[in-house]
């Protein structure tokens, strides 16, 4: 296992390096630093000097790659490459555009961003799967049915109708939870409420559906026929038999929310007033700060490689044919 998870370690090396890269190249092919700088100054009377000047002061007065007024080392540190990007690989993920400290944001505001996603998956994982086993239970029924009706109903309505309907009738009208806003401490529960609710409900279509598909596959596999032709009952093959082997592709699929347990639910934190990573990358976004989309980014593909190593390692822990291999 320990050299399992060395060889993963340096397979991520160039993997962030490339992503880097790539990155870098599209940020600066769509808006170089003149764009830049403009975009923040305002686009009409912005002479060349304050142009140069704001460049200077954010340090991108430096050229891309290789600095040819340099020599030795300093020919290829001092680049935008390596002062914006490439510092990344050690986690400095420097200053803003706007001169705030981008890791100091970072840390105050993953908080937030978990207090709020956390929640909705496990609360979502475990809504979703007992759904999905309740309409595979009741194949070929009404129920089953009514499920898939009521699941393709959901995923059919935008994110945003739960979200303003929830605002207005919880908050507005029954006032039951503040519309918006956060607190630090106990008093974040009743901010984060609605927003926990909204996400559940917003993914409970199209976790059900997934879910339901990997254990209907199960169900027409062999062990399962020869389990019940011992005599076992349903309940017994769906909960012990079915689950069991279906908890890889759902580990699978669970590797992929990971990134949004750190980087945040964007509409939801925008909509409701919550300082996470999630409301700090779209304002950045909107703000044109590509120190912070760009860190942002960087952050995203950390999480998902690591989120890829513990998938592989929980797979040992549910598929015994794994451990073996």
């Amino acid at each position: 296992m320990l050299n399992y998870l060395v060889r993963r370690f340096f397979y991520a090396i160039p993997v962030l390096l490339g992503v880097n890269i790539i990155t870098f190249l599209l940020f600066f092919a769509v808006n170089t630093p003149d764009d830049m700088a403009r975009a923040h100054l305002g686009q009409k009377h912005v002479t060349q000097a304050a142009v140069d000047n704001w460049k200077s002061i954010h340090g991108y007065d430096l050229p891309m790659f290789y600095n040819a007024d340099k020599t030795g080392m300093e020919s290829l540190t001092q680049s935008l490459f390596v002062q914006k990007s490439l510092s990344l690989l050690t986690f400095d993920f420097g200053i803003s555009d706007s001169g705030r400290n981008i890791g100091y944001d970072i840390r105050h505001r993953m908080m937030p961003s978990l207090a709020i996603a956390v929640p909705v998956l496990l609360v979502g994982l475990l809504i979703n799967i007992s759904f999905a086993l309740l309409i595979v239970f009741f194949r070929n029924t009404y129920i089953e049915f009514g499920g898939v009706v009521f699941c393709i109903v959901l995923m059919s309505i935008s994110s945003l109708f739960y979200i303003i309907s929830g605002q207005y009738v919880i908050a507005k009208v029954l006032k039951w939870v503040p519309i918006s806003g956060y607190h630090s401490g106990f008093e974040a529960i009743k901010f984060l409420i609605l927003p926990v609710i909204i996400g559940v409900i917003s993914g409970i279509g199209m976790g059900t559906r997934w879910y339901r598909t990997l254990f209907l596959e199960e169900y027409h596999k062999d062990y399962v026929r020869t389990a019940r032709a011992k005599g076992l009952s349903e309940q017994v093959v769906l909960f012990r038999h079915i689950l069991k082997n279906a908890m890889i592709p759902i580990l699978t699929g669970v590797v992929v929310i990971i990134p949004s347990l750190f980087l945040g639910s964007l509409l939801l934190e925008s909509f409701f007033g919550i300082p996470g990573l999630g409301s700090y990358t779209i304002d950045a976004i909107s703000r044109q700060d590509f120190a912070i989309v760009r860190s942002m980014v960087f952050l995203g593909t950390v999480l998902y490689i690591i989120g890829l190593i513990f998938t592989d390692i929980s797979y040992t822990l549910v598929d015994p044919r794994v451990r073996l291999e």
